[in-house]
């Protein structure tokens, strides 16, 4: 059963400024801006959206096809996901671009600062859902807006069901395109401050929304998440991580959870759950991409937690 993973696929280069910013920045000389900041420390991540569902769907035994678009120097991305066993048929290059990046700078006290490249991702509309075969189920994660758009509507024509992930490209959309995407979404995920910015966007109450769907997955982070569907709110509980080191990739290492249970037909209860345990074992690692384990540690983890015995194919 493959899960076709519309996303993008980017290099993070993350720095830590080893001081605050504000007590570098006048606030009444913004206007003139100009600072720098000596950043020693820095690493080098694989991130992105679909890269980094894909990457947790198949420590699962899922089996993810990505489509993508990368630039010119995606080799060593594309390199490490067929290492990986991911499939790559649909990650077109763009060589007169560069892979989408972004530069994050964060202080002592956890602000951020950054600069994104969309770079190739601009160019996700060149890709075809309906190029993909054998696909029985999809996700329209954040990508290029025309992309996002087109793949949606791929997906409905094709009568394939997906889910609809705006995340942080929500801002993007329209109240009408927001009301389409809506229309024809089998399955709905945002966090809390999406939810609020998605009712604001589209007029309607979470209940509203709900009921066009027949899954609405609100995650709220350290609150676990609640799952709407049929008329229900199924509370999920959060997973006590081992340490919480970086909740880069969290939501996405969620994703890949609710993903591997409706390609199984799992009850959306278990669904929760699983994607709650995926998200915690993220969180105690660094980068979106360097969490590790396999099919009997989940198992045992998911005993452990629920109580409940699960068997992963």
């Amino acid at each position: 059963m493959r899960t076709l993973i519309c996303g993008s696929v980017a290099f993070d280069s993350i720095m830590v400024f080893a001081d605050r910013f504000k007590n570098h920045i006048l606030p009444d000389q913004i206007h003139i801006l100009n600072v720098a900041f000596l950043v020693p420390e820095m690493r080098k991540e694989f991130g992105g959206c679909a890269g980094n569902i894909a990457y947790s769907l198949k420590l699962l035994g899922g089996d993810p096809v990505v489509m993508a678009t990368v630039g010119q120097d995606h080799k060593p991305y594309t390199e490490r996901m067929e290492a990986l066993g991911l499939d790559t048929t649909h990650v077109r290059v763009i060589n007169d671009a560069y892979t989408a990046q972004a530069f994050i700078t964060t202080d002592l006290d956890d602000n951020q600062i950054t600069a994104f490249h969309p770079g190739a991702m601009s160019f996700s509309d060149e890709n075809s859902v309906l190029d993909a075969k054998g696909i029985s189920l999809g996700i329209v994660s954040p990508d290029g807006k025309s992309g996002m758009i087109k793949h949606a509507n791929e997906f409905h024509q094709s009568g394939v069901p997906f889910i609809f992930d705006p995340g942080q490209g929500l801002p993007m959309f329209d109240q009408a395109e927001l009301v389409h995407f809506i229309g024809i979404a089998d399955f709905l995920t945002v966090n809390d401050y999406e939810a609020k910015l998605l009712q604001e966007k589209v007029g309607k109450s979470i209940d509203e929304i709900a009921k066009q769907v027949k899954a609405l997955i609100v995650t709220r982070g350290g609150e676990g998440s609640v799952i709407f569907t049929k008329g229900e709110e199924i509370s999920i509980p959060a997973v006590s991580a081992a340490e919480i080191l970086d909740p880069t990739g969290c939501g996405d290492s969620y994703r890949s959870g609710l993903l591997y249970g409706i390609q199984h037909d799992w009850d959306w209860k278990l669904t929760g759950q699983l994607a709650s345990l995926v998200g915690s074992i993220k969180i105690a690692s660094r980068g979106p991409q360097n969490h590790l384990f396999d099919k009997v540690e989940i198992e045992s983890k998911f005993k452990e937690e629920f109580g409940t015995t699960i068997k992963l194919n």
